[in-house]
């Protein structure tokens, strides 16, 4: 005879097993994080609503908190058995609230901290990829400081000079493209770094890859990880700025992308190396641009990607014929396992 649920739970809370372990058939209590305090909070609490609504359609008990001050009491009091980290920028992605999760025992959807870092720093990611022989475009990384002490007209005369023109300007660190902008001139970099600083302290300085803009979501549900279709992102400005990506009817999505075969399986192989090369799990989604010949280049990694109605990852899944509540109990599962 089985013991009864609220044992059996507890028991599983106390030796910190997934319920199913002892003796459940279902995931049991689960925490969506959502919001914080980074610019991204309200793009943040949309995903967190999102994976929240789907997973109780899939049966899973779900509460969804916000990470203030509340947060640690509320764990230790009643600890879940997973958590699904859905924060935006910031503590979100940079592995400090992973590292909190840690210290609490709670197994958790995503990379560890330590991969964090590495990925939520454009900069260094592209490093770690290019190592990996994946191309990405060229660029120069410059702090705030830097910009300022050598002289802005001089160092960007030179970032014109070496990397040519047309540019893309982002902060080192972030997401949602904020403080992010194409530069068609030299004319129109001072204000792109100005723009770029109002958001970060350090300016990644691309060289602009003109083609097709895919996003490649790649997950993990223990048997490695897989690529999902590629995402096709057709802004109708032509930039896929804040606006774009989170104003429903700004921008025509294709999934799968309208890409040949061989460019659909260079992108997902990108996808899966730049997941692997930088020490991912369960879930991140890769961002491309492919070139005229069919040749992708990574520009960044998001290692908590949007869920909320116009983003990718569940554009990706609806292509792929996963249900994305399947597909947010199954990373859960994975983490509730691995404890």
């Amino acid at each position: 005879m089985l013991p009864a649920p609220s044992a059996v739970r507890t028991a599983a809370r106390e030796r910190r097993v997934a319920p199913w372990e002892a003796g459940m058939s279902d995931l049991g209590h689960v925490l969506v994080l959502a919001g914080g305090l980074s610019y991204e909070r309200e793009v943040s609490i949309r995903s967190g609503r999102r994976v929240a609504d789907v997973l109780r359609a899939a049966g899973v008990d779900v509460e969804t908190r916000d990470t203030d001050a509340s947060l640690v009491p509320a764990v230790l009091a009643d600890p879940p058995n997973a958590a699904f980290v859905t924060l935006h920028g910031g503590a979100g992605e940079d592995g400090a609230i992973r590292s909190v999760l840690e210290l609490l025992g709670v197994p958790y959807v995503g990379a560890t901290p330590d991969a964090c870092r590495v990925a939520f720093d454009k900069p260094t990611a592209k490093a770690v990829v290019r190592s990996w022989g994946l191309n990405t475009p060229d660029s120069i990384s410059l702090p705030k400081e830097t910009f300022h002490d050598l002289g802005a007209t001089a160092v960007l005369a030179r970032i014109v000079e070496n990397l040519g023109l047309p540019l893309f300007v982002k902060p080192s660190r972030g997401g949602s493209a904020l403080g992010a902008s194409i530069v068609r001139s030299a004319d129109e970099l001072p204000a792109a770094m100005v723009g770029c600083f109002a958001y970060g302290d350090t300016a990644l300085i691309e060289k602009y890859i003109t083609g097709v803009e895919v996003a490649v979501s790649v997950v993990d549900l223990g048997d490695g990880p897989i690529a999902l279709p590629p995402v096709e992102i057709v802004p109708d400005e032509g930039v896929y700025d804040y606006a774009a990506r989170y104003t429903a009817g700004h921008t025509e999505f294709f999934a799968p992308a309208r890409l040949s075969e061989e460019a659909t399986q260079a992108c997902t192989a990108m996808a899966v190396a730049a997941h692997t090369a930088l020490g991912l799990r369960d879930v991140s989604r890769t961002d491309l641009i492919v070139d005229a010949a069919g040749r992708p280049y990574f520009l960044e990694v998001n290692v908590a990607p949007g869920m909320t109605e116009t983003s990718l990852l569940p554009m990706a899944a609806e292509a792929a014929g996963r249900d994305l509540g399947a597909l947010c109990k199954g990373l859960l599962e994975v983490a509730a396992r691995r404890g």
